[in-house]
């Protein structure tokens, strides 16, 4: 049972507790412990199994293969993808670093666009003449009838302005 645990072993401690329960039940559990601050939470995440003594003696070892593979596997992948983000952190810096300094031109470049075959271009800008704000006395001109009065007799002009 202990050579299973020894590739764990190798890289942090393993608290290992066993506990007797009713009906000849005996739980065991294996704890890796955190060797550092920076470790990841994952990699201590603890195993229980409960069984009885002769369940324990032959499948206790198995079981303790397949979670120090699962241990070792997790912390491979964590470590890859902490050094593959820890090259692309220094990829981005030293572009960010390039680009820095990189001499860029304090002269605004004025690019005019190429005449379109056939069309031809205006020589000067084509002027309008300024609008005047409208006035609340401006009223357009009334368009009067010749003889000032329309089919029902009545008259365009206002009431008592005879």
């Amino acid at each position: 049972m202990f050579k299973e645990l020894v590739p764990i072993l190798r890289s942090r401690a393993v608290l290992m507790t066993a506990t007797a329960l009713d009906d000849d039940q005996i739980r065991v559990n294996v704890v890796p412990k955190k060797m550092k601050d920076g470790d990841n939470d994952a990699l201590t995440t603890p195993l229980s199994v409960t069984g009885t003594a002769e369940e324990l003696d032959t499948q206790l070892a198995v079981t303790l293969v397949g979670f120090v593979a699962s241990h070792l596997q997790m912390k491979s992948a964590l470590e890859k993808a902490k050094s593959e983000m820890d090259a692309a952190t220094k990829a981005t810096q030293a572009e960010a670093r390039a680009k820095a300094k990189t001499p860029t031109s304090k002269t605004p470049v004025k690019v005019e666009p190429a005449p379109a075959a056939g069309v031809a271009q205006p020589t000067e800008p084509i002027k309008t003449a300024p609008t005047k704000p409208a006035s609340l006395f401006d009223v357009p001109a009334l368009i009067e009838d010749e003889d000032d009065s329309n089919s029902e007799g009545y008259t365009s002009e206002p009431a008592g302005c005879e």
